[in-house]
C-alpha cells in the first residue's frame, strides 16, 4: 500500500492524471476534481494542491476536519480507481483486516462519547446526520443483531462509500451506545490509517 499522507497523495494523483476514474459523485472540470462528501461539494486541485468548499458551509466544515477530509479525499482519488465498496457483509472498524489493534488508544472512535451525546435525544441524532446528507432509518442489510438500534443513519464521506451510525438509546436497564458498521471490502480499497480518517470526519461533525 502507498505511503500515507497527504504530499505523497497529491504526487500520486498527478502520477495517475487521466488514470483517475470519473465516477458517480467525482467528475472533472477545469483542471479540478469534483468531489462530494457528506452532502457538499469539494474542488480539489492537483495542479497548484488546494482543496475548495462549493459553499460557506463547506468552509466552515474544512475549518474544523481538513485534516481527516484531505487525506480521505485525497487517497480516495488515488485508491478506489472506480471500484466501490461490496454491498453485503458489513463489520465494525475493528472487524476489518488486521484493524483490531489499529482501532485502539490515539484511534479509539468517539462512540462512547456520541452515545452520552445523543442517548436520550434521537431526534437530535437524526436532525444531524440529516444535515450531513444522510439517509435516518436505513436499515444495515447484514448488521445481525445491530438491527434492534433505536435509531440509524447511512452517511457517504467518500462517493460511494457506505458508513452506518447506529445508536441504542438510553433506558432502565442499559446505558446509551453507539456504534459504527462499514463495508468489510473497504479494507481492500484503503489503508487502515485513511479509513480511520473516514470514521472521524462522519462521527465529529455529529457532536
Amino acid at each position: 500500500m502507498y505511503k500515507s499522507g497527504e504530499k505523497a497523495a497529491w504526487q500520486k494523483i498527478r502520477e495517475l492524471g487521466d488514470q483517475i476514474p470519473r465516477t458517480a459523485g467525482i467528475a472533472f472540470e477545469g483542471g479540478a476534481f469534483m468531489f462530494r462528501s457528506l452532502g457538499m461539494d469539494f474542488r480539489i486541485s492537483p495542479g497548484d494542491e488546494t482543496i475548495e468548499p462549493a459553499d460557506a458551509e463547506g468552509k466552515l466544515f474544512l475549518s474544523r476536519f481538513s485534516y481527516f477530509f484531505n487525506h480521505l479525499a485525497l487517497w480516495w482519488l488515488v485508491c478506489s480507481r472506480g471500484f466501490l465498496p461490496a454491498a453485503g457483509r458489513l463489520v465494525r472498524p475493528q472487524g476489518l483486516s488486521g484493524a483490531e489493534a489499529f482501532f485502539r488508544g490515539t484511534h479509539t472512535l468517539p462512540l462512547d462519547g456520541l452515545a452520552r451525546r445523543y442517548g436520550n435525544d434521537k431526534e437530535g441524532f437524526i436532525k444531524k446526520a440529516r444535515a450531513l446528507g444522510g439517509i435516518t432509518g436505513e436499515k444495515p442489510g447484514s448488521a445481525g443483531g445491530n438491527l434492534s438500534a433505536d435509531g440509524s443513519a447511512l452517511l457517504s464521506p467518500a462517493p460511494g462509500f457506505p458508513a452506518y451510525i447506529l445508536l441504542w438509546l438510553e433506558d432502565e436497564e442499559f446505558p446509551a451506545r453507539a456504534d459504527m458498521l462499514l463495508p468489510f471490502s473497504i479494507g481492500v480499497i484503503l489503508p487502515l490509517d485513511v479509513i480511520w480518517c473516514a470514521a472521524m470526519l462522519c462521527l465529529l461533525p455529529m457532536f
